[in-house]
């Protein structure tokens, strides 16, 4: 299901093993013993081939780093803004532009080499200038260490990212902290999300899978937003903003009618006005929650007006109960069924079904003449109905009713 895995890069090793590496396996997989008697043709070729084989090995291990490691060009945009959110884009470009670098230096430098030892007039000169290429070479891989180090520490955090696809069915959870958006996920999926009495328990972004009409959900946790200007956000609250802003869901805003989370119900909606825009082209699911500490129907007039001022245009408002369960199966089929009917309105008013739609043609036969012709069935087949022998297409014998 996940379009992302980036569990499988490969650790990266430091510039000292890297090193080591290259080294030890150029010293194993090639001749190691020269004379001096030999012809010099024979004496160049061997040295010869010990650079090439060092800088053939360092084009595949540095080759390998800048593979592995996602594009931020070539993947969805919430990947690529969350990479720019918890990595910084420029310092992550930087450090494999760093290693794409390095892997030219070395390859030139080994062309360079290799074209002096062919002219070496002797098994010293081109032992001397085989022991530079190499040395040159791996000096510039030391150099390399903030680099390789860098890319390590994104590796690791790459590998805790939750496996998601942006492009599946998926339900969006947000609004501000200790609104019971976790406790809900616990209960409609089987994630196991640490619920605590205290604000931004959670701090990264979880996912949860739910099925719903035999059908496979993705539901996202994400950590809670505060109500203040972008540029003063956090990380954990900029991945929040990340998936609501590219990613094609069903969102579901919690807010806290009692007010046990520690903000009023005046925040809770100017937080919801203040980033009302990421709304837009989603499905919009207003959850009023914790109703068992604070029924709907005895809150104080304004402040229910205040909420139901936000229900406008396709979004909903539904009560909830994550402690009593009440209401929690309701949330999750009208979210699941409202992002259903609109990805299906966006493929029926997409070319997709007027292409396939042009290459079907449909014929009406036209009669021929005036005669009524009803539907006939055989007698016989009449006949073996009522005798009760009559075989279907599965070959088993019709029960009679009769006694």
């Amino acid at each position: 299901m996940p379009t992302y895995n980036f569990k499988q890069i490969p650790p990266i090793p430091t510039s000292g093993d890297l090193v080591d590496i290259v080294l030890t396996r150029t010293q194993r997989r090639t001749p190691t013993v020269v004379h001096p008697g030999y012809k010099i043709t024979r004496i160049r070729n061997f040295y010869m081939r010990k650079v090439k084989f060092t800088q053939q090995t360092i084009s595949e291990k540095l080759g390998a780093i800048l593979q592995t490691f996602p594009r931020l060009n070539d993947i969805h945009p919430f990947y690529a803004d969350l990479c720019n959110t918890l990595y910084d884009r420029d310092h992550y470009k930087l450090a494999l532009g760093q290693i794409n670098v390095a892997k030219n230096l070395c390859d030139s430098i080994a062309r360079d080499m290799v074209r002096m030892i062919k002219y070496g007039d002797s098994a010293y000169r081109c032992k001397c200038l085989k022991r530079a290429a190499l040395g040159r070479m791996c000096t510039v891989l030391k150099r390399q260490k903030s680099a390789l180090s860098y890319l390590e520490e994104v590796r690791k955090h790459l590998g805790r990212l939750p496996s998601l696809d942006p492009n599946t069915r998926t339900l969006l959870l947000t609004g501000l902290p200790n609104v019971g958006k976790s406790s809900f996920m616990n209960k409609i999926t089987r994630a196991n999300v640490d619920v605590q009495p205290y604000a931004f328990t959670t701090k990264s972004l979880f996912v949860g899978h739910t099925d719903y009409r035999y059908l496979r959900w993705q539901v996202i946790d994400t950590p809670g937003i505060l109500d203040h200007p972008l540029e003063e956000r956090n990380t954990i609250e900029m991945q929040a903003i990340t998936a609501l802003a590219h990613l094609t869901c069903s969102v579901l805003f919690f807010i806290d009618i009692s007010e046990q989370c520690g903000y009023t119900i005046e925040q809770q909606v100017s937080l919801f006005k203040s980033i009302q825009p990421l709304f837009v082209n989603k499905q919009l699911l207003i959850v009023v929650n914790k109703i068992d500490q604070q029924p709907w129907n005895t809150l104080e007039a304004d402040k229910k007006n205040l909420i139901e001022e936000l229900v406008e245009g396709n979004t909903n408002l539904i009560e909830m109960s994550n402690v009593s369960e009440e209401g929690v199966s309701l949330v999750k089929a009208t979210a699941c069924d409202k992002l259903l009917a609109a990805r299906v309105d966006s493929r029926v008013s997409g070319s997709r079904v007027e292409n396939i739609l042009n290459r079907l043609q449909v014929f009406t036969p036209a009669p021929r003449d005036d005669v009524v012709r009803e539907t006939n069935i055989p007698k016989s087949v009449l006949d073996s109905q009522a005798d009760g022998t009559y075989r279907s297409n599965n070959h088993e014998p019709k029960r009679s009713t009769t006694g």
